[in-house]
């Protein structure tokens, strides 16, 4: 088909009415899209008249009896050839002469309604979704189902705004005005950004990038290109990781790479992955010692006035 009604008249269910009301109810924002996109008018039926949808109620059931039921035995192994089959029950049934009547459904339809049918527009609708989001002081915003982060203008810093998302598109709202529009990009802990969103104290960040982080680590030895690369595979926000890398890549300044490479060696041999745990190992003197050494010093008990001692027993 390739016309459209020019109203629709959906029941009092929740995805379609959030309010019903005798004279003014309160469709959903997705259904209201949906019908802008189409150029029709959403009228739902009357609440408390179940006349309303009796001929849609009564249409369910007569194609389920004579479409449905005619293919429950039958066994399909593609999906072009179910659509085929349900094509020529339904042609038939659409065709036949209605019960009293001289005519058919599909005469009527060529009749009457076919004229009062709108054409599709070019573009397919696409479902959209909306979340609430509060504008980092990235100048971004977090799109959660995608786990990426979109630029929006400095301005809104600490907004709370609405963020509307489709297959192919991401819209940022704030105050029912559109702020920001992007592609959807489903890249896990990356960012889209528009240079002109970003306030120039913070255009740094868009500098950032994993690769640039590992070179900077490889550039300091072989561990900490290792633990730096651990870093950035955790599950977190990429601007937690790029600090973390930042915080420590930056002690190379002070303590020198050998020692820095050495504390990163002991801390991929611990497991743990944090710039506490490399400040830790500088702290105590961890990164100096060998492998040996370092496994008795974190077997020795720490001294205290409660402990005993082997003397006590003698």
């Amino acid at each position: 088909m390739e016309e459209f009604p020019q109203l629709l008249l959906p029941i009092n269910l929740r995805t379609a009415v959030k309010k019903s009301h005798k004279y003014e109810p309160v469709i959903t924002d997705s259904l209201l899209d949906f019908a802008s996109h189409y150029s029709t008018t959403i009228l739902p039926t009357r609440t408390y008249h179940p006349k309303d949808k009796a001929l849609v109620e009564n249409a369910v059931r007569i194609v389920y009896t004579r479409i449905f039921a005619p293919l429950r035995k039958d066994h399909f192994f593609s999906l072009e050839a179910l659509k085929k089959a349900i094509e020529n029950l339904l042609e038939g049934y659409n065709e036949a002469p209605m019960k009293r009547k001289k005519y058919s459904r599909a005469d009527v339809f060529r009749e009457v309604e076919r004229h009062a049918l709108s054409p599709l527009p070019a573009m397919v609708y696409q479902l959209k979704h909306s979340v609430r989001a509060t504008v980092h002081k990235t100048s971004h915003v977090y799109l959660s189902k995608d786990k990426h982060y979109y630029s929006v203008p400095f301005s809104y810093i600490g907004k709370k705004v609405n963020i509307i998302f489709s297959k192919n598109t991401v819209e940022i709202y704030y105050d029912q005005r559109r702020i920001a529009f992007h592609n959807r990009i489903l890249a896990k802990y990356q960012y889209t950004t528009v240079k002109e969103h970003m306030p120039s104290s913070y255009q740094f960040m868009t500098e950032w990038n994993p690769s640039r982080f590992i070179s900077w680590g490889r550039s300091v030895g072989e561990y900490c290109e290792q633990y730096i690369t651990k870093i950035l595979e955790k599950k977190q926000h990429p601007e937690q990781s790029y600090k973390t890398c930042l915080g420590i890549l930056s002690l190379s300044k002070k303590i020198g790479n050998v020692r820095l490479d050495n504390a990163c060696k002991r801390a991929l041999g611990y497991e743990k992955y944090s710039l506490a745990m490399i400040k830790s190992i500088l702290e105590r003197g961890l990164d100096n010692l060998t492998d040996d050494d370092a496994f008795f010093e974190e077997k020795k008990l720490p001294k205290h006035k409660n402990i005993r001692g082997g003397k006590y027993y003698q």
